[in-house]
């Protein structure tokens, strides 16, 4: 199966909650240290370490 694309495959959706101007701040929910995001954000939220490990564990290979 041929795509155009190329990576057409990866359907990783990368939306990003907006960064909170100052505290508080939601808590990561894999290790329940603060983020970057509001408290008041709903949806899952992580900090940049596991934000970081979260994109290597489903990166595509190509």
């Amino acid at each position: 199966m041929s795509d155009d694309n190329g990576d057409a495959y990866c359907l990783i959706d990368a939306t990003r909650p907006p960064r909170a101007e100052g505290p508080p701040y939601a808590e990561c929910v894999l290790c329940r240290k603060p983020t970057e995001y509001p408290e008041s954000y709903k949806g899952i939220t992580m900090c940049p370490v596991c934000e970081w490990q979260e994109a290597q564990r489903t990166a595509c290979s190509g």
